[in-house]
């Protein structure tokens, strides 16, 4: 089978990485070329040179790029060019909307649309187990699946086009709420000089533990942000939540709140840090 993979950046350059460990042939795309060339420096594959040389030669093509304007680019050069019965998997956090006119797209021109967004991070991706969300058809996920083992143990499909990005919606308004939680908490903790190590040793088995407290606790008491995913990121998905939301007539109080510190953040110049930067909130 040839496999096309549009976007290498933090995600896309790992999950490429695991596909090009199979045996099917592998051509990536990405807007910076170097970036394409680094990756064939690492891996087995080849490159394309524009989306269009890419899409007429791949039976199944992903994607993962930053936003919906990205993501709708991309699909339309790639049905410039994609053979009938052309599969397509975004790995992207988009909207709701912009999962079902991408489905709609593809339809019109004799091809499926899987949304696929992932949770997991840069890590995840690194070590190849990356949590996938998925929203199409039955029939088309079951042949994707093997693919998307490559690099996930956890594969599901919630519904229907467009629910794999609901699904995303909601992983990420959890995090927003452990992530203020686990602020507040460290926030006292640093107040009342605990120590942190032993802290997170402690309730990391009780009904307080989370990957959050796990992975963040620590450089966030050490003051450390400069990795990880990145604010400016988790506004955008952020405001995916709080626009379908408002759309649906639902109020999400603590996402809005969660989001109203991150804009005062981004504005301090935080933008690029870590999401768990949330705790300088309480820096007075």
């Amino acid at each position: 089978m040839n496999i096309g993979f549009i976007g290498l950046g933090t995600m896309g350059y790992h999950l490429a990485g695991y596909l090009s460990k199979s045996t099917h042939n592998i051509t990536v795309y990405n807007r910076n070329e170097n970036k394409a060339q680094k990756w064939l420096s690492e891996y087995t594959g080849s490159k394309a040179l524009t989306i269009s040389d890419l899409a007429k030669e791949c039976e199944v093509i992903f994607t993962c790029v930053g936003n919906d304007n990205d993501l709708n680019e991309v699909i339309l050069e790639v049905l410039k060019t994609a053979r009938p019965n052309t599969i397509i998997v975004d790995h992207t956090t988009t909207s709701f909307q912009m999962a079902k006119h991408a489905n709609n797209l593809c339809n019109k021109n004799n091809c499926s649309f899987i949304d696929a967004p992932i949770s997991g991070g840069e890590q995840g991706a690194i070590n190849g187990n990356v949590t996938i969300m998925a929203g199409g058809k039955d029939k088309i996920f079951e042949q994707i699946k093997p693919l998307l083992s490559f690099y996930s143990n956890s594969i599901v499909l919630m519904g229907d086009n467009g629910y794999g990005q609901l699904t995303k919606m909601v992983n990420q308004i959890c995090i927003a709420g452990i992530l203020q939680g686990l602020s507040e908490g460290l926030s006292l903790a640093k107040k009342a000089n605990l120590d942190i190590d032993k802290l997170v040793n402690t309730l990391k088995n009780g009904a307080a533990g989370s990957w959050q407290l796990e992975n963040r606790a620590k450089t966030m008491s050490k003051n450390q942000f400069d990795f990880g995913f990145k604010i400016d990121w988790m506004r955008k998905d952020l405001g995916f939540c709080l626009d379908y939301a408002k759309q649906n007539n639902l109020e999400l109080p603590l996402t809005k709140q969660v989001d109203e510190h991150y804009e005062l953040l981004q504005n301090e110049g935080f933008n690029l840090m870590d999401t768990s930067v949330l705790i300088k909130q309480f820096d007075k």
